[in-house]
């Protein structure tokens, strides 16, 4: 999953070298990723009204589903 979310997070942004995922898991089920990228490149991950975030967040919710998880996708500022 994190590997699937650094893919698509390095194609949207200028500056792909600074995107980095932190992976934690607080239980079994439960996988949290937090999205660190350049200041400048925050909007275009995010996206207009935050459909490229939300559209990134249904599709990793889809490859969690099929593993028994559930994942929250976090987009720090």
């Amino acid at each position: 999953m994190k590997d699937f979310v650094q893919f698509i997070a390095k194609f949207l942004v200028d500056n792909p070298d600074s995107v980095s995922i932190e992976e934690v898991s607080p239980n079994e089920k439960t996988v949290e990723l937090t999205l660190k990228v350049a200041p400048d490149d925050v909007g275009k991950v995010i996206g207009k009204q935050g459909k490229t975030a939300q559209a990134m967040r249904t599709l990793l919710t889809a490859i969690a589903a099929k593993e028994g998880k559930r994942a929250i996708l976090k987009i720090l500022d």
